[in-house]
């Protein structure tokens, strides 16, 4: 489960800011929103308030970008991504780093980067103890080579190969070890460097990163009868018209009339980077493009499998293409993988949850969310301006939080948490007040009447 996110100098965070998923031992309302593993009491929600613009996609994309450099090393435009409200920024490190834990262990891996010049300065992953002490597992600074903790003691052939591996690996700043280890490298099953396979491969198949526009899953959802019936079911809750959804499989050609020629190309490109990184004989993703909504199946030597969905309304004897459907249907089909997953363990991060959903259809996700994964170790995280969900019955005071800029237009993360409220109070409507600050701020405008 992730513990928490931390970022700095990056988009339009400058100073240090954190979201912590920690829970507070003084709020004793919605028990069953936290899950305590050893003697850690973690939420499982965070909703995340605040104006346009004032940074709330900049925390999501900070996840995204952590997963892109561990996948694929830092992206060209990357060398603008730091906090430009100020000049001497553009030298400053960036810092990113997330806790989390994987089974009952917890961990902190980060890295620091000269975003300009797409050049990493320091790297590092430490196990986290219930005491407050850290365990260096490694440490790699700037150009030398990586180094492991004192307490890690691998056997003498592991220590032997891990510093092949490390001298190889000195000089390489532009990519991140915990890549290189996880790069072709085997590891027995009692091996005292698998931490190093257990921790990448928690961020990057654990964490499922989802924006308005592009909805991306490696589900088994719809692959099988009984569960696109149980999607079919699920999704008439909504009150979308759709009573029945198939799948139906097209070829590489008629998936590229569409979408565009180099997104096709780029899906591709992911999956096969996808398979290299983790050395599966298959690998299968979902993707909703705009239109389009494609599940792709790649086995090793074999040409891709591809479905796309069809859809059907009411008793109409005729099948309606994705693309038929409204925005909102089309917004619903990103979302409910999450709540048909089985897979534990897993956190969901979402950009505008709310985007193109009537509020009462927000709302009804969000409990079925709630219901469908209540005990399990199973994580949500999303913005939002939906207001009519800001209510303590549906969600405690740590798990909601506000972004807002401030006078040097830097994005500042704070928790509800901190203003001491009454549990009848009436949240919406204090924040539409103001009282929390996380809203947009107008200046007076005079039109010019014509002499």
């Amino acid at each position: 489960m992730l513990i928490k996110i931390s970022v700095e100098n990056f988009k339009s965070f400058d100073k240090k800011e954190e979201l912590s998923m920690l829970s507070s031992s003084k709020i004793q309302a919605n028990k069953s929103h936290r899950l305590k593993i050893k003697q850690t009491n973690l939420l499982k929600n965070a909703v995340v308030y605040g104006a346009n613009a004032s940074g709330k996609s900049n925390l999501v994309t900070t996840i995204a970008f952590i997963k892109t450099v561990l996948m694929e090393g830092f992206p060209v435009n990357s060398v603008n991504d730091f906090c430009r409200n100020k000049k001497e920024n553009k030298d400053r490190e960036s810092v990113f780093e997330l806790q989390f834990t994987v089974d009952d262990k917890f961990y902190a891996y980060g890295f620091s980067a000269i975003l300009n010049q797409r050049k990493i300065t320091e790297e590092w992953l430490y196990e986290l103890m219930q005491d407050g002490s850290a365990h260096n597992l490694f440490i790699r600074d700037g150009n030398h080579a990586p180094v492991l903790g004192e307490g890690v003691n691998p056997t003498t052939a592991e220590k032997n190969r891990f510093a092949v591996y490390s001298e190889d690996f000195a000089g390489h700043d532009t990519q991140l070890f915990l890549t290189e280890m996880n790069r072709g490298k085997k590891y027995t099953a009692n091996s005292k460097l698998l931490f190093f396979v257990q921790t990448f491969n928690w961020i990057m198949n654990n964490i499922i990163v989802i924006n308005p526009s592009i909805g991306i899953s490696n589900t088994d959802a719809y692959y099988s009868a009984e569960s696109l019936e149980s999607i079919s079911r699920l999704i008439q809750t909504f009150d979308t018209g759709v009573s029945e959804i198939k799948t139906k499989v097209i070829t590489l050609e008629e998936m590229g009339k569409m979408i565009p020629a180099e997104v096709l190309s780029g899906i591709f490109v992911h999956l096969k980077k996808q398979m290299q990184m983790t050395n599966l004989p298959q690998i299968q993703m979902t993707w909703r493009i705009d239109d389009g909504f494609f599940n792709i199946r790649i086995k090793e030597n074999s040409e891709p499998e591809i479905t796309t969905l069809v859809l059907k309304h009411g008793k109409s004897i005729f099948d309606f293409n994705f693309s038929e459907e409204s925005d909102g249907t089309k917004r619903l089909f990103d979302l409910i993988d999450m709540l048909m997953t089985k897979r534990q363990d897993t956190v969901f991060i979402v950009d505008e949850l709310e985007r193109s959903l009537h509020p009462k259809l927000t709302e009804h996700f969000l409990k079925l969310f709630m219901k469908a994964h209540e005990g399990a170790r199973m994580q949500l995280i999303f913005t939002t301006h939906e207001d009519t969900i800001m209510d303590q019955e549906l969600f405690r005071r740590d798990e909601i939080w506000f972004i807002e800029r401030d006078a040097d237009n830097a994005s500042k993360i704070y928790s509800l948490d901190r203003f001491k409220e009454r549990y009848d109070k009436k949240l919406s409507k204090a924040y539409l007040e103001g009282r929390y600050g996380a809203i947009p701020v107008f200046r007076q405008f005079t039109f010019r009447k014509e002499e």
